[in-house]
């Protein structure tokens, strides 16, 4: 039983990570279109700098909430 629960729970983790790989995908998408743009963007090569600094530290915590999602694919056998 406690094998079933556990499946339960990776499955259950697994949505909450896909859930949130397919928000924060398109919110990374929409920042560096802002940056990019002068009405949007930054004003000075400062504050660009930091605005940059911001979205790269948003995609390694993309790239680690996909490597879970690897992980518990792999775990319950679905990769």
């Amino acid at each position: 039983m406690a094998e079933e629960r556990s499946r339960e729970e990776l499955e259950e983790e697994l949505r909450v990570v896909e859930d949130d790989i397919a928000s924060l995908r398109p919110t990374l998408k929409e920042l560096r279109r802002q940056i990019g743009q002068q009405e949007y963007g930054p004003t000075d090569p400062a504050e660009q700098s930091v605005q940059l600094q911001n979205v790269e530290e948003q995609e390694a915590i993309l790239g680690r909430m996909e490597d879970r999602r690897v992980d518990l694919l792999r775990r319950l056998g679905k990769e």
